[in-house]
């Protein structure tokens, strides 16, 4: 995703469906399925949206399924979905936990979605949260940070141009074994999630995006200097495209209760609001819009990209 200094933010967002955790899902969700996300994701393509984002979870324990649920959908499958009722829209795993998997399965996978949406993903990952997954899939816990950060490296070289990627680890050692088809993207971006010290440092020196978790607005000035200013102590040169996951939207004034936190009113005050984030150094806002149905939703994402995107700038 080109992500200029200077200009218009760019906006993407999180699914609806494919997780709902009760922190944010709509009751409305609980009935939807397939068509749903593809008509949304259709809307999101006609719309301008940089990029449509699905979580990653393989089993949620029951001491937390109350709050988060069981539903999570497997990105990879999801957004090769979608990638096939789109044509511009960026498909992101936000965040992909990429410790849980052997770096040659998911290099494959994610190849083979960068081959088959021509070059549309971005990779977002993250050090995961849950233990019992971990321990389920016989993975260190623990050492999730460390594991994250050499699978990262060993990532690197797998979704490079290499048909026969080579990485040299103390967790993770490969070479010799060809895969194809190779990605779309000379450079497949890696994303990475999360607001925590270890984080923001690992998005700073390995990361080609920073993706926070949960920063209200007021902290991120705070963090962002820190990025960049770990970014110019281990001498990375590449530019970095920096997020934020906006208040809840509502697009006009809404008949019903949004909640005390979500942004709504006219386009040109909504407009004026985010513009704020551009002025702290962000590229790329995740929003998300209050909704009662899938038809109020498609409209609230239309109402935002018509009325208040073009103002972004």
């Amino acid at each position: 995703m080109e992500m200029p200094p200077h200009g218009r933010l760019a906006y993407g967002m999180q699914l609806p469906v494919q997780s709902q955790s009760t922190i944010y899902a709509e009751p409305w969700e609980a009935e939807a399925g397939p068509g749903d996300l593809a008509e949304i994701a259709r809307t999101a393509d006609r719309s301008g949206f940089g990029y449509l984002a699905s979580c990653d979870h393989v089993g949620v324990p029951r001491r937390l399924a109350d709050a988060m649920s069981t539903v999570w959908y497997d990105p990879v499958a999801t957004l090769a979905f979608l990638a096939g009722v789109t044509e511009r829209v960026r498909l992101l795993s936000h965040v992909a936990v990429v410790g849980l998997r052997h770096p040659l399965v998911t290099a494959k996978q994610y190849a083979t979605l960068d081959h088959l949406s021509g070059g549309r993903l971005v990779l977002g990952v993250g050090a995961g949260h849950v233990r019992e997954e971990f321990e389920a899939l016989g993975v260190d816990f623990e050492r999730r940070g460390a594991v994250l950060d050499e699978s990262i490296d060993a990532l690197r070289a797998a979704l490079g141009p290499d048909e026969y990627p080579e990485h040299h680890g103390k967790l993770y050692d490969f070479g010799g074994l060809g895969q194809r088809p190779r990605p779309a993207q000379a450079r497949v971006p890696v994303w990475i999630g999360g607001s925590s010290p270890a984080a923001v440092r690992r998005a700073a020196v390995r990361g080609d995006g920073w993706l926070p978790q949960g920063d209200p607005r007021e902290r991120l000035p705070e963090q962002i200097a820190r990025l960049h200013r770990l970014r110019a102590e281990a001498g990375v040169g590449e530019p970095l495209v920096v997020g934020a996951i906006t208040e809840p939207l509502y697009v006009g004034e809404p008949a019903w209760d949004v909640g005390r936190r979500t942004l709504r009113g006219a386009p040109d005050a909504l407009a004026e609001s985010l513009r704020a984030y551009r002025a702290m150094g962000v590229h790329q806002i995740q929003v998300r819009f209050r909704s009662r149905s899938r038809s109020e939703l498609l409209d609230q994402m239309a109402a935002f990209g018509a009325d208040v995107a073009p103002h972004l700038d």
